[in-house]
This record gives C-alpha cells, structure tokens and sequence, in this order.
C-alpha cells in the first residue's frame, strides 16, 4: 500500500481526483487547518517549521541527577580526595589554607543542596542517597588524615574513633531500616553535633597555619571535638534505641 505525504493528499484533493476516502480527506483537512493555526506546519510545503521543530527539540526534562542539588553533592564528593591531599603537606602553610578553604566550601554546599532541593522541588532519590554518603567520606577522610599526619594525638585519638564508630554504626541502622521501609530521621541535636564537628575539624585542619593567625586553633579545635564526640555517643545510641524497636517487632 502507498503511504501518502501530506503534499501529496493535498494535492490530491485540490486536484479532486479522488484517491483519498472522504473521511481521510475531511480528517487531513481539520487537522492541517489546526496545525496552520498553530504556526506548526508550513502552509505552502506541509512540513514542520524551524521553530516549532526546535521548541519540540528543547522541551525534553532534564533529569534531576544533574539538577543543581545534585551537582553541589558530587562536588562535595569530589573536595574529598583534594582536602585529603592536601594535608598530606601538613608543614606548608598554603596546603593547610587550601585544604581549609575547600572543606569550608564543601560544609557551605551541604547546606545548600538540601535548601535547594526543597525550595525548587528537585528532589531526587539519588540526592537523599550521596548526600549523607557525602558528608561521612569528607569527615572520615579528613580524621584520618589529622591521625596521619599527628594534628590528632594522643587521647584526642579516641575522640575520632568514637565519632568514625557511631558514622559506621548509623549508615548500618539506616541500611537496616531501609529494607523495612522504615525512615531514620535526623534530629535537631544530631545537625547540632554535626555543625560542632564541623567547626572542630576546621580549627584543626588549619593547624599551626592557624596557630599564627589565632593563637589557641589546636587546642579549640580539640576541645570542639570532644564535644561532639560526645554528644555523638548519646545521638548514636538515640538511634540504636530506635532502630531496637523495628528490630524487635521483625
């Protein structure tokens, strides 16, 4: 069977040679009369014009993976190998303010990402997945490379292991609960500790780079961690308890 173009019915129909069925002729005329109507088809040749052609081109969604939110999560992601080298020079001052610098940024953008994904309604399950994955690799990275190079020592040491150990414990409850649809929700004293750990590790990372600019950076820094060390064991248990009650009814 011969497939006519648009052309070509018109062309018969203005010739009335009767190739097309009435029916076929009646419904090509409504609808060319609603493209013209439209500015979607060109009047003389029957075909597609530039613009709407590329209206229909440009009108396919982007996809949220790579919505604003998202991008600032992957560069978070990416800050960590770049902090992480850069206290590998732990005695060059401009390695120590490099390092600072970008963790800064990065903690800025933690805050942002979710911001604007609420506010624009970017959402997306690969967003709520990296952003907490985000956060534990720039914070692990970042303690144990301040072990590494000893701006974290002594009895200090044990503060960084309570908060890698609750980090580890809370991504395991959380994988946990996600199996029995079952959401953990951060609490309000939970985005406190984790701003205090912030600052803690910020005062460190600057180190003796620090100490020349605001005498005392180390020893705050220390202080800040302790502190959050242990409002991180009565968070982690927080969440022990409630993971135990799902866990019990299973």
């Amino acid at each position: 069977m011969k497939t006519l173009t648009l052309n070509e019915v018109g062309q018969a129909e203005a010739r009335g040679r009767g190739i097309v069925p009435s029916f076929v002729r009646v419904a090509w005329l409504t609808t060319a009369r609603r493209l013209r109507l439209a500015g979607a088809i060109d009047g003389r040749t029957g075909t597609m014009s530039a613009a709407s052609q590329m209206v229909s081109s440009t009108a396919r969604p982007i996809s949220r993976n790579w919505a604003l939110p998202n991008i600032l999560t992957y560069a978070r992601v990416a800050a960590v190998p770049l902090v992480a080298g850069l206290l590998f020079w732990p005695d060059e001052p401009w390695a120590r303010w490099t390092a600072l610098a970008i963790f800064i940024a990065a903690g800025i953008s933690d805050f942002f990402d979710g911001y604007l994904a609420r506010a624009w309604s970017q959402q997306s399950s690969l967003g709520r997945m990296l952003d907490p994955i985000a956060d534990k690799l720039l914070v692990s990275a970042v303690i144990l490379v301040l072990a590494a190079n000893r701006t974290i020592s002594g009895l200090t040491l044990w503060a960084a292991i309570v908060i890698l150990c609750r980090e580890i414990l809370v991504s395991g409850l959380r994988e946990y609960l996600a199996e029995l649809r079952v959401p953990l929700p951060v609490t309000a004293l939970a985005k406190w500790k984790t701003t205090v750990q912030f600052i803690a590790l910020a005062f460190l990372i600057a180190g003796p780079a620090g100490e020349s600019v605001l005498p005392g950076s180390i020893t705050t820094g220390i202080v800040l961690l302790w502190i959050a060390a242990i409002v991180t064991l009565y968070t982690g248990w927080d969440y022990m308890k409630a993971s135990y009650d799902h866990a019990g009814s299973d």
